[in-house]
């Protein structure tokens, strides 16, 4: 997608004057922070903390923990509006990361995760509200897309940023000491989120004080209620295991990982608005059933690829998966549209999203060491067979749905 075609989809979604400039130019520089962070992180804990797989999975415990307390940290800052929650969750990420420049423990790394986590789980439903928001009627898909596409640009950005560190570091200038540079990495995430929450103070008068409920459930937002359940389940594993199943099973480093991660977000600048726009064509309901179906061949494949192909191939095969999975991750979008679509106004909206984020991670931060445990006592096979299960039982899910006339 060309810089102007990103124009002409970008005025037909998002009407003029709504704050849509200051907006996307916040969501591609966090996407280049998160882009760096994702690309580095695993091959940190693996190399210079030693991680176990054991180990990784209480990590994830603890690093999607924000996300459970989200719906309760939301409730506190009921009468805040949207942009300024966004902006505090940017400051709190920034915080975080910053801190990673100081010699740590592994108890230490962990809490600055969490912080880190904090920010961004913080700034999640928000984002997705503001977008559907801003969208122009019917149009709400093309902008969740558009905004998914931004962030994956950055995360190319972010991806080839660490890989070029890292070559730059140990193949040009000779640097030994690896953690100096996961440092350099940590400083410029730091950058990059400091300037991301600057674009965001652009608007001043964004939004007004919000009215939204302290806590809040509904029972119309039942089948929404368990979406948000399996997939939490399934994403957990995918999110915590499926990169460790590259590094540990087949050997990919820190540089081929920053790679993997920077192609994946290159191929959903194309497809994540190709995905919102086909969401609004064909319906939410059509999508989440697709998406679940497919869902469970890519399960089956990170799980048992080195058992069905020879490993040469295999390395190929779970690469090719990997990439597939990405695109996968952006149809999430249609859920968006289906709470949207049944929510009677944007504080509604805000808190039944926050609502789902907690929900899924209230399964989550059981299946990362659930999932670390199955790993070690069954093997990634039975691990990723338990994801393809929940797939399953999401597509169920996604069938009760009804159809939008």
């Amino acid at each position: 997608m060309t810089a102007s075609d990103f124009k002409t989809r970008l005025a037909a979604a998002v009407p003029p004057g709504r704050s849509a400039g200051a907006f996307f130019l916040s969501v591609a520089l966090w996407g280049v922070a998160f882009g760096c962070f994702q690309a580095v992180m695993n091959n940190f804990l693996s190399e210079i903390h030693r991680f176990s797989e054991l180990e990784r999975g209480w990590l994830e415990f603890f690093r999607e923990m924000p996300g459970l307390l989200l719906i309760f940290m939301l409730a506190a800052l009921h009468k805040v509006g949207n942009w300024k929650v966004m902006r505090l969750g940017a400051l709190i990420a920034c915080v975080g990361v910053s801190a990673l420049l100081i010699p740590a423990d592994k108890i230490t790394v962990v809490l600055l995760i969490m912080i880190w986590s904090a920010g961004e789980h913080l700034m999640m439903p928000v984002r997705q509200a503001l977008t559907m928001e801003i969208a122009a009627p019917g149009k709400g898909g093309m902008a969740l897309g558009l905004v998914t596409g931004t962030i994956n640009v950055g995360t190319v950005a972010g991806s080839l940023i660490v890989a070029g560190i890292f070559f730059a570091a140990v193949n040009l200038l000779g640097v030994r000491n690896r953690l100096f540079v996961y440092d350099l990495v940590w400083a410029v995430i730091a950058l990059l989120t400091a300037a991301g929450l600057a674009a965001m103070m652009i608007p001043k008068n964004a939004d007004g004080p919000a009215k939204r409920p302290r806590l809040y459930f509904n029972w119309k937002y039942r089948i929404f209620y368990a979406l948000e359940l399996f997939y939490g389940a399934r994403k957990q594993i995918f999110l915590t295991f499926a990169p460790y199943v590259l590094i540990k099973v087949y050997g990919f480093d820190t540089a081929v990982m920053a790679a993997l991660f920077g192609l994946a977000a290159g191929l959903n600048i194309f497809m994540a608005p190709l995905v919102g726009k086909l969401t609004d064509r064909i319906g939410y309901r059509n999508v989440m059933i697709y998406d679940t179906v497919i869902l469970f061949f890519v399960c089956l494949l990170y799980g048992y690829a080195g058992h069905w192909f020879p490993k040469h191939a295999a390395v190929w095969v779970v690469g090719v998966n990997f990439m597939l999975d990405a695109v996968l991750s952006t149809t999430s979008l249609a859920t968006n549209l289906y709470v949207k679509d049944i929510s009677d106004d944007r504080d509604e909206l805000t808190s039944t999203l926050s609502t789902g984020i907690s929900i899924n991670h209230l399964i989550s931060i059981c299946a990362a060491p659930a999932g670390g445990w199955i790993w070690l006592r069954f093997g990634v096979g039975p691990l990723f067979a338990v994801a393809a299960a929940m797939a399953v039982f999401n597509s169920l899910c996604a069938l009760a749905v009804p159809r939008k006339r």
